[in-house]
């Protein structure tokens, strides 16, 4: 590494030679391999964009000059270029973000992982520029399939209109599918496109045939059409110049001169420009460009150099779901299934193999995918929505008005429900449960084990008039937490240790919550203060026998792993009040904060969500409630 350790900001790459940024990219791609293997994270983005990132930081000043990475994955090698070389807690707490951060460097202009965004933030970026009279270059990396979301398209859409406005849009083509038309053809025709010289040129002759009685405009829109054809054969450019926006490329995305020659025209020319550079994912790993899936896209710790896990975890929730969909799949033809880019990570590979023909993969466009199902739906098919749930958030809107409104049958799973942890504040999947209770007829599903996701998985498909929502977490499931009894739809999962005519405490259990809220009861037991312990699998909409429940009970605690803003703590407590049930409820959730990256368990301790915070808590809450009976007996006994 004796060329990385010298790298402590991005103008010590100005004194290399192209020798040296070879032998770099080198150092680069093995110290990602090296770290990343100890820590998992994005290996695969990252291995694809060493000699891009150089060449970037070569050419523009940052943080004067405005990189902006879309999506943020991607940025490892743009973090070790400016002054970030310890990896050794990546995505873990007090270590580096796995995205771009603000707190970590100046050099880290937006925080973004919801993809698709950053065309937006350039095209903000710039006009903030020209208002100002600012000279600084505004440069977005848009790749990894960001370029298949649709606010990508409306951001070109706006960029195009301004045709005297300075931004370089640089796209990371890392889509196998396309072929490599490069060259020097290409190169010298990009070259002459992006000069003022050229651009006068077609003016003057425009402007010459135009005013040519009779042949003038016939003749210049053939010429004009002959060169766009050209123009066209050779590189995959005419969509965006039918915007209006400039193109260069196709580019080597390894050759860091052909890379740094084509930004530094970019850069001179006085208006949008597209940089188009194809590069490999996984480039230079041999075990991630032989995973033909993803190209190691996400790992977690693996041996570098097998590229094999160093350890199972056990079964997940999203290997459970997908086992799942295949053995419906085979049940019901109508059951289709739709992804945004995520088949693997959200478990739809198996019945993709099984189905080729009913998933689809709509690519990095949520809102899409629910208005597809929609229709899906109205066409007499049962569409399953497989997203995170961080990511439903962009389709709320399409939920509400196309699924809901249209009494659509779409149910959607949820993966990485609740605190994910390591990915940071964008990928905790926090907010589904708040968003999503203000949805008419929307019905909400918090499986707590495998067999609950099965159960309600199947329960959830069998709704044709309404959407339904399946949530689940991240990571490995837990054992099986059995039911000892029902009311209602509700599972009673532990009764008072004791016989009492009024237990002090209903504790109510959301999804994978349920192993902490049995211990939380054990807990309190040892306080001498009896606890039901309910989960209502079905949290929305509020069962109706849990206003008769709650009013057995002197207090009722609800726990869930989600915002509490809105939560469903909050709709039991609405539900308690239009019964007229005056219980006291105490909800304990996610507060409404951004969440720093951190182990899940460790996001967990630092917001008060454990066994023990919570038994403590709620120990104090019925010490209150019994100070104020004993004071109301004593002060009746005195009247």
């Amino acid at each position: 590494m004796a060329l990385l350790t010298r790298i402590k900001g991005p103008r010590d790459l100005d004194r290399l030679s192209p020798e040296q940024l070879d032998q770099l990219a080198a150092e680069i791609r093995t110290f990602l391999v090296d770290e990343v293997s100890k820590t998992g994270g994005h290996l695969g983005p990252n291995l694809g964009v060493v000699e891009l990132t150089i060449a970037l930081h070569r050419v523009f000043e940052s943080p004067k000059d405005k990189v902006l990475w879309d999506t943020g994955h991607q940025s490892y090698v743009h973090k070790l270029l400016t002054g970030r070389q310890d990896f050794t807690r990546l995505k873990m707490k007090g270590g580096l973000s796995g995205y771009p951060a603000r707190a970590e460097s100046a050099h880290d202009i937006i925080e973004n992982s919801h993809a698709s965004t950053v065309l937006g933030w350039a095209d903000g970026l710039a006009k903030a520029n020209e208002v100002l009279g600012k000279d600084d270059a505004v440069v977005a990396v848009i790749g990894d399939g960001a370029l298949t979301g649709g606010m990508a398209w409306e951001a070109l859409n706006n960029i195009a209109v301004a045709k005297d406005r300075p931004l370089v849009i640089v796209v990371n083509d890392n889509e196998r599918s396309y072929a490599p038309t490069i060259g020097g053809l290409a190169n010298h025709l990009a070259t002459l496109r992006t000069t003022d010289g050229y651009e006068r040129f077609l003016a003057r002759g425009k402007d010459i045939l135009e005013r040519t009685p009779v042949v003038g405009r016939p003749l210049y829109e053939t010429l004009h059409g002959a060169k766009k054809g050209l123009k066209d054969f050779i590189a995959p450019q005419g969509m965006f110049e039918d915007l209006g926006i400039k193109y260069v490329g196709p580019i080597d995305g390894h050759d860091i001169e052909a890379l740094e020659s084509a930004l530094q025209r970019a850069k001179r020319f006085g208006g949008p420009v597209i940089v188009h550079c194809l590069t490999e994912k996984g480039r230079g790993y041999q075990p991630a460009l032989a995973d033909e899936a993803d190209r190691f896209h996400a790992v977690g710790k693996i041996h570098p150099d097998t590229g094999l896990p160093i350890a199972s975890s056990g079964v997940d929730w999203t290997s459970v779901f997908g086992e799942e969909m295949v053995k419906l799949g085979k049940e019901r033809k109508d059951v289709v299934a739709i992804t945004a880019a995520m088949l693997q990570p959200v478990g739809l590979d198996k019945f993709a193999k099984a189905f080729p023909d009913r998933v689809y993969d709509v690519g990095i466009a949520e809102q899409h995918g629910a208005v597809s199902a929609a229709g899906l739906a109205t066409g007499g098919l049962h569409p399953v929505f497989a997203v995170y749930a961080t990511f439903l958030n962009r389709a709320f809107d399409q939920v509400l008005m196309d699924v809901a409104l249209h009494k659509c049958g779409v149910t959607f799973v949820l993966d990485r429900a609740g605190v994910t942890g390591t990915d940071g504040a964008s990928h905790n999947g926090m907010w589904d449960m708040s968003i999503l209770q203000c949805v008419p007829t929307l019905r909400i599903a918090a499986p707590r084990d495998a067999d609950q996701v099965r159960a309600q998985l199947r329960e959830a498909v069998e709704v044709e008039d309404a959407p339904t929502v399946v949530r689940f977490s991240k990571g490995a499931v837990g054992p099986a937490v059995k039911a000892v009894g029902k009311v209602g739809g509700i599972d009673i999962l532990r009764k008072p240790v004791t016989d009492v005519a009024r237990p002090d405490v209903l504790l109510v259990s959301i999804g994978a919550l349920a192993p902490m809220c049995l211990e939380i009861a054990e807990l309190l037991d040892a306080q001498g203060i009896s606890s039901t312990v309910v989960d209502p699998r079905w949290v929305k909409p509020v069962d109706e026998a849990m206003a008769p429940l709650a009013e057995q009970h002197r207090v009722v605690v609800t726990v869930e792993d989600n915002s509490r803003a809105g939560g469903v703590g909050s709709a039991i407590a609405q539900a308690l009040r239009d019964a007229d049930v005056d219980v006291p409820l105490r909800d304990f959730g996610i507060p409404p904060v951004f969440l720093d990256h951190a182990s899940r368990k460790e996001v967990m301790a630092e917001i008060g969500l454990t066994a023990t915070d919570i038994a403590r808590q709620v120990t104090g809450l019925v010490a209150k409630i019994d100070g104020r009976l004993e004071r109301a007996t004593a002060e009746a006994a005195r009247d």
